[in-house]
């Protein structure tokens, strides 16, 4: 299945929705929109892809009604969600955990494209395995430019067959959090600065806390 998700928020409308497939959205505050789920998704060989913008003078927060579980289909046990955000105001990205179900592979990837003047906080949570299970694969690669110039280039792999992967240990949990143009803040993970102004926090472990 594909589905296609368009949010876009502009200052003095309502938040603009558009969608098809398995993923739907739904405003509860005239500057707050909850992703849900429409149908079983993803499932291996779906995609999910999800466009937002923010115009310039628009504010918008991101969340969902409940966290993401990809199964393995029965064809193929890879998935993909793809995220392009372009943002010129302020803006505020934070879902519920995606969770890589056990024999499952998921991919995930953000492209970012912010304006010098925006605020935005990006922040990613994911668990390999449900209850019990410690196999599954999960990437997620991000992309953020700011006026055009890099701002990161940042990937993380989980799970089985991921670069972490060892017999002796493995992190199944991690949790990324970028804002702009924050140079620091409170994290339970690493805040590191970015050159090009703004701040990336990362955590693994093995089980998701919050």
């Amino acid at each position: 299945m594909r589905s296609d998700l368009l949010i876009v928020a502009s200052p003095g409308r309502a938040v603009r929705i558009e969608h098809t497939g398995g993923v739907a959205a739904r405003r509860t505050r005239p500057d707050t929109v909850y992703l849900v789920s429409a149908a079983a998704t993803p499932l291996g060989g779906d995609l999910i892809s999800v466009r937002v913008v923010v115009e310039p003078g628009g504010r918008l927060s991101v969340r969902s009604a409940a966290a993401t579980v990809a199964l393995p289909g029965p064809a193929t046990a890879q998935s993909h969600t793809h995220w392009e955000i372009e943002s010129a105001g302020e803006l505020d990205v934070d879902p519920q955990p995606m969770v890589v179900a056990g024999s499952c592979s998921h991919h995930t990837t953000t492209r970012m494209t912010l304006s010098g003047t925006s605020r935005m906080r990006l922040r990613e949570r994911v668990q390999i395995g449900r209850s019990g299970e410690r196999d599954g694969f999960w990437s997620g690669a991000l992309y953020a430019d700011v006026d055009g110039a890099p701002l990161l280039r940042h990937r993380v792999e989980l799970g089985t067959g991921a670069v972490a992967d060892d017999v002796l240990g493995r992190p199944l949990a991690c949790v990324s959090e970028l804002r702009y143009p924050d140079a620091a803040f409170d994290s339970d993970g690493t805040v590191l600065a970015l050159a090009a102004g703004g701040s990336l926090a990362t955590w693994q472990g093995t089980r998701l806390t919050n």
